[in-house]
């Protein structure tokens, strides 16, 4: 387990976060959500997890964390890290989470 990636983008934590569980929610197949109880006033921890869907059951896999951490003038640190999964699908479940990076890399990235 280590950092995946990190960037800047534009916004509070709080934006940031925001925004990212909304992508995360249009995208389909990952959730993204604040994790209150790991996160506090400079930085914020999301969960994000696989979902699959079975009739009335729902499993959810956790794939990493992105972890917000406020750098002043309305920008924010993202730190990404995996998790991989204990899971028969590993491979397909770690391609996933990589996926999700990029795209949120490509969405959110700023310049420094």
């Amino acid at each position: 387990m280590g950092d995946i990636i990190r960037f800047t983008v534009t916004g509070s934590p709080q934006t940031v976060s925001r925004a990212i569980e909304e992508y995360a929610r249009g995208a389909g197949h990952v959730t993204a959500i604040v994790v209150p109880w790991e996160s506090d006033r400079t930085a914020l921890s999301m969960a994000v997890t696989a979902v699959k869907a079975d009739g009335w059951a729902i499993e959810h896999t956790n794939l990493g964390t992105i972890r917000l951490i406020d750098a002043g003038q309305e920008r924010t640190e993202l730190a990404i890290t995996a998790e991989p999964p204990d899971h028969p699908e590993r491979q397909q479940l770690a391609a996933l989470f990589d996926r999700f990076v990029r795209q949120v890399h490509d969405k959110f990235h700023v310049e420094p």
